[in-house]
């Protein structure tokens, strides 16, 4: 099946032209297309760009001769996503309660969305068309959920006895230069120590085009339905151990560190993070790996300003971060005219084990807040917000926060540059 444009922007070629909303997109360069991928891939092989389009029953082909970057103007339709055929033990979605919105349910497993988003698979889907597909058009790199080398291992945690040989899969991907960035979720008593350590030593031989490897601690919430065990100080301070002597080996080796602790486990351990230096270009951040190094380096060398016009803030995070940003706000209250509030959400509504800011509800936000603070805008961390909208993880909405706590509401970007805009820019005093 062919896409289909869902929006024209005015004044683009594709308006220009005479697209219209609901036209398919059936070829480019006289290859079929099948979703954007194909669009992108196609598109970029040659200087003059053949495209044809399907509005009911006739068919009307276009010429564009490229620039820099090709625009055209139209947005498509996005594609079906695969969906994920494990049941892993330490599956997140599976820990969540009934009766959320049906969004946060889904589990992907598609590598179109692993190349375009950075969204983790596991490999345990790929047909063959599959396989050859990301190897013609280059879809790297990808994002692999690893966990274990010991496949016997994998299949138990993946709860999939039909799990692929995942080092035959990384293999095969390798072989043929697409790149990997590996994830391996820790769970205590599975696949750590001993079992870990062969991981590393496995994945390592892959490198380059394994070019990074982290390990994330299994979250685990409130409504399991399994015995997981949570990451504690003891099973943080083993893995850092473990993933140190990895890193000076390979770093002294080949100049680069590869494995990367999340920055979980040194808050779990309680020790220091290492220099922001260590994490090479923070290629797995989003995973939780760097982030925090990140802020506190930003925060050192962030410029103040030394006045502003009075305005009341407020803002929160989660427990696992909240001493970080408590130490930046001793020195934003330094601002003249600004009077800061800074909240610590426990998580109650999934589990006091779950400490990370991006898994708060609204619910909880506004327990915490409520009655606590005279500011006139509470300032948002955007990782709060699910699926780009204004939306917490339980419905709450952004409107909703602010008629209950009678105050603006606005998000920010959660770095020390995000929060400092968020004061100086982003509530907008209303009369």
């Amino acid at each position: 099946m062919h896409p289909t444009i869902t929006h024209i922007a005015e004044n683009s070629i594709a308006h220009e032209i005479g697209l219209q909303k609901g036209d398919m997109l059936v070829e480019v360069n006289g290859h079929p297309v099948r979703d954007v991928i194909d669009y992108m891939y196609y598109s970029s092989k040659k200087d003059v760009v053949d495209l044809k389009f399907q509005r009911g029953n006739k068919t009307y082909s276009f010429k564009i001769k490229k620039k820099e970057k090709l625009n055209i103007g139209f947005e498509l339709k996005p594609f079906k996503i695969k969906l994920c055929r494990n049941k892993c033990i330490f599956c997140f979605v599976d820990q969540l309660p009934k009766g959320m919105r049906t969004s946060l349910y889904l589990k992907d497993e598609d590598y179109r969305m692993s190349f375009l988003h950075g969204n983790y698979i596991t490999l345990t889907n790929l047909s063959p068309s599959d396989k050859a597909r990301i190897i013609e058009q280059r879809l790297s790199p990808l994002y692999v959920s690893v966990h274990t080398t010991n496949n016997d291992l994998r299949r138990k945690m993946l709860n999939n006895s039909k799990a692929p040989d995942i080092l035959k899969e990384v293999q095969d991907f390798t072989s043929n230069k697409i790149r990997i960035h590996a994830q391996i979720v820790l769970c205590p008593g599975l696949n750590d120590g001993d079992e870990l350590s062969k991981t590393i030593q496995d994945l390592q031989r892959f490198y380059p085009y394994v070019s990074s490897i982290a390990v994330v601690p299994v979250e685990v919430t409130g409504h399991r339905k399994t015995n997981l065990k949570t990451v504690e100080k003891a099973d943080a301070l083993k893995t850092i151990e473990i993933i140190k002597k990895f890193r000076k080996r390979f770093k002294k080796r080949n100049g680069d560190a590869l494995v990367y602790p999340a920055d979980e486990f040194y808050i779990k351990a309680d020790i220091p993070f290492p220099a922001l230096s260590e994490y090479g270009d923070l290629p797995q951040i989003e995973n939780g790996v760097g982030m925090v190094p990140q802020f506190l380096n930003s925060a050192k060398k962030i410029k103040l300003p030394k006045k502003i016009e009075p305005r009341k803030i407020a803002t929160f995070t989660g427990t696992a971060f909240m001493p970080y940003l408590e130490e930046f706000s001793q020195k934003l209250k330094s601002i003249e005219g600004l009077t800061l509030d800074i909240f610590k959400v426990e998580n109650k509504f999934l589990g006091p084990t779950v400490t990370v800011a991006g898994l708060l509800t609204g619910k909880d936000i506004l327990k915490t807040i409520m009655g606590r603070t005279k500011a006139d805008c509470l300032l948002v961390p955007n990782v709060t917000l699910r699926d780009g909208d204004d939306m917490f993880l339980d419905n709450v909405t952004l409107e909703d926060m602010g008629e209950s706590l009678g105050m603006q509401v606005r998000p920010m970007e959660p770095t020390p540059g995000g929060l400092l805009k968020g004061i100086t820019d982003g509530c907008k005093w209303e009369d």
